[in-house]
C-alpha cells in the first residue's frame, strides 16, 4: 500500500461520514412547526446537528414584502428634538423664544422674543447645532422676529439613512424573535425600501402587523383640567384616543387629554413579555433598564393620585392613577388584549420601536405548491443533467469516467452538507448552481485523465502514469477553481438574495468537486493500482 494511503482512506471516510450525519436532520426530521416556529428536540433529534438545509421562498412558498420606509417622519421628530434642545440652550445664555413647532414642509419656526439677539442666536446655532440652516427671519409686532430654520442637505441625508439602517436592523430583530426560518431581509438599492422574504409562513396578516407596526411606547401624565372633547385644546396639550373594556367586559372608545411631551418613553425598556392579570386578563409586562428604572420612580412619586397614560403609537391603551411611588422598575400594558396579540406586542416592544412608519407597498403570497412543482423541475434537471454527464464520461474514459460519474454523486452530497452545516437556504437558482457544478465537476477529471493518457503513450506504467497525471494536472485545477470561487464571492457580495443562492451552491460545488477529483477519485486509483501490472481503463 502506498505512503499515507490507510490515513487518506480514513480522512475520505470521515468526510463522507460528517456529511451524511449534516444531511440527517435535513432529511428525516420535519422542518417546521405550523407558523415557521421551530419544534423542540426529542428522539433521534438529539443527537443529530441543529443546522440543515432551508427551502427558500420560491421552493417552500411564503410571503414576499417590500416596505417603504418614511424617513421624512424620522427627520420631522429628529428637527422636533433639535429645537427642544435649541430652547433650551438659547435660554440659558438669555436668547428667549417660543416653543419651537414643525411647519408642513418640515421646517423647524419660532419667534424670538426681541430681534438684537439673531447674532447671538447665530451664534448658538454654530457651536452646537451645525445640523441646522437659517433659512429666513421675519420682524413681527412688539420687536419679535420670526425665524425658520431648517436641516442641512447632508445632515438629512446621514439621518435618512440612518433611520433606513435602524429600521432594518429593528425589522430583523423582530422576524427572529417571531421564529421564520431563514428569512430574507434587505435594503433595496433605490429608495427608502426593504425588501422581505418570509419562507414557510402564511399568516399574512399578522406578519404586516408585527413587521410595520411602529411600536413607539410613551408615558405621559394625563391632563384632568382640560376636557378630552374640546376642539382646540391649549399649548402642550394633545387630546388621544383611548380604548378599553369595562367591568361587564364591554369594550369602550373614548378620548382622553394628555401632555403632548413624554415623560418616559420605550426606549429604556429592557424587556416585555405577556402576562395575566389576576382577573385573568391579557397584558404585557414591562422591565425597564437602570436608567428608565429611576426616571419611573421619580415619575410616579411626583404625581401620587395623578393619571398616567400609556401610549403606544398614538393610541392611549390605559390611563391608570398613581396611588403611590412605584420602585423595582417594572409597569405593565393593560388593554383590548388576547393572548396572541400580547405576545406579538411584547416581541416588538422587545426588538425595539421603528424609526419612523414604514408603508407597505408590495405584499405577495406564494404557494407552497408552486415551490413544489419548481422543485420537482429542478430535480429532474438536476438528474437528466448528471446521468448525461456519467453516461458520456463512461463512454469516453470507460472504468475511469465512471469513477469520475461517481464523484458526481459525492458532489451532490457534499454540497448538500455544506449548506447544512452553515444553514444556507436553497432557492430555485441555487439548484441551477448545482446542475451547473455538475457540469463543471468533471472537469478537473478530464484534466488529470488526458494527462495520465499522454503518460502512458510516453510509456510508463499504469502506477507512475495515474502518479505523474494527478501531479502535473493540480496547478491547472487549481487555478481555474479559484477563479471561479472569485467570481462567485463577488456574486454573493453584490448580489441579492437569488444571485446570493447561486453564488453560495457554486462556490460549495467548485470546492467539492476539487475535493472529490483530487482527493477521492485519486484514492480510488491508488487502490485500483496498487497490485503490479494491473491495467486501468482509461
Amino acid at each position: 500500500m502506498k505512503q499515507g494511503l490507510l490515513w487518506r482512506i480514513i480522512l475520505g471516510a470521515c468526510v463522507l461520514l460528517a456529511a451524511v450525519v449534516l444531511l440527517l436532520p435535513t432529511f428525516l426530521l420535519p422542518s417546521r412547526l405550523p407558523g415557521g416556529e421551530a419544534g423542540p428536540k426529542s428522539g433521534l433529534a438529539v443527537f443529530l446537528p441543529s443546522g440543515r438545509v432551508n427551502l427558500g421562498l420560491d421552493l417552500m412558498g411564503g410571503i414576499h414584502l417590500t416596505l417603504e420606509v418614511e424617513a421624512q417622519k424620522a427627520l420631522e421628530t429628529s428637527l422636533a428634538q433639535m429645537g427642544q434642545d435649541l430652547m433650551s440652550e438659547a435660554g440659558s445664555k438669555g436668547v428667549l423664544m417660543t416653543r419651537p413647532a414643525i411647519t408642513e414642509g418640515g421646517r423647524l419656526e419660532f419667534s424670538l422674543a426681541a430681534q438684537d439677539k439673531q447674532d447671538q442666536l447665530n451664534s448658538i446655532l454654530a457651536d452646537g447645532f451645525e445640523q441646522l440652516n437659517f433659512l429666513s427671519a421675519t420682524p413681527e409686532a412688539g420687536g419679535r422676529l420670526r425665524c425658520v430654520l431648517g436641516l442641512s442637505p447632508a445632515a438629512r441625508d446621514r439621518l435618512t439613512n440612518l433611520t433606513v439602517d435602524q429600521a432594518l436592523t429593528t425589522i430583523r430583530n423582530r422576524i427572529d424573535q417571531f421564529g421564520v426560518a431563514e428569512p430574507d431581509v434587505r435594503k433595496e438599492q433605490s429608495g427608502n425600501r426593504i425588501s422581505i422574504q418570509l419562507p414557510g409562513l402564511s399568516d399574512t396578516r399578522r406578519a404586516v402587523e408585527i413587521i410595520g407596526k411602529t411600536a413607539h411606547l410613551e408615558f405621559r401624565m394625563v391632563r384632568a383640567d382640560v376636557d378630552p372633547k374640546s376642539k382646540n385644546p391649549p399649548r402642550g396639550v394633545h387630546i388621544l384616543p383611548m380604548e378599553y373594556k369595562d367591568a361587564y367586559g364591554n369594550l369602550v372608545q373614548e378620548s382622553i387629554a394628555v401632555e403632548d411631551t413624554a415623560a418616559l418613553t420605550g426606549d429604556r425598556i429592557s424587556d416585555a413579555a405577556p402576562a395575566f392579570s389576576p382577573t385573568g386578563a391579557a397584558l404585557v409586562s414591562l422591565a425597564f433598564d437602570r436608567r428608565g428604572a429611576e426616571i419611573f420612580s421619580r415619575l410616579t412619586e411626583a404625581n401620587v393620585n395623578k393619571r398616567m397614560a400609556i401610549v403606544l403609537d398614538g393610541k392611549v391603551y390605559s390611563a391608570p392613577r398613581i396611588d403611590e411611588k412605584i420602585s423595582g422598575g417594572r409597569a405593565s400594558i393593560t388593554g383590548n388584549f388576547t393572548p396572541a396579540t400580547a405576545n406579538d406586542l411584547a416581541v416588538v416592544l422587545r426588538a425595539g420601536a421603528l424609526p419612523a412608519p414604514v408603508l407597505v407597498l408590495e405584499q405577495r403570497e406564494v404557494g407552497p405548491s408552486l415551490g413544489q412543482e419548481s422543485i420537482r423541475s429542478g430535480v429532474t434537471a438536476a438528474v437528466i443533467g448528471g446521468v448525461s454527464v456519467m453516461v458520456f464520461m463512461a463512454l469516453y474514459y470507460g472504468l475511469s469516467g465512471l469513477i469520475a460519474g461517481s464523484m458526481l454523486i459525492l458532489d451532490i452530497l457534499l454540497i448538500l452538507a455544506g449548506m447544512a452545516l452553515f444553514g444556507a437556504t436553497l432557492t430555485l437558482p441555487g439548484i441551477a448552481g448545482i446542475v451547473l457544478t455538475i457540469g463543471m465537476a468533471v472537469d478537473a477529471n478530464v484534466l488529470i485523465f488526458e494527462r495520465i493518457r499522454e503518460e502512458m503513450k510516453r510509456g510508463l506504467t499504469t502506477a507512475a502514469a495515474v502518479e505523474a497525471g494527478f501531479s502535473r494536472a493540480m496547478l491547472a485545477i487549481v487555478d481555474s477553481n479559484v477563479t471561479t470561487v472569485i467570481a462567485a464571492l463577488i456574486l454573493y457580495q453584490f448580489g441579492t438574495g437569488p444571485v446570493r443562492g447561486f453564488a453560495v451552491t457554486l462556490t460549495i460545488g467548485v470546492l467539492a468537486s476539487m475535493f472529490t477529483a483530487i482527493f477521492i477519485s485519486r484514492i480510488v486509483f491508488d487502490i485500483w493500482t496498487g497490485k503490479a501490472g494491473r491495467k486501468i481503463s482509461i
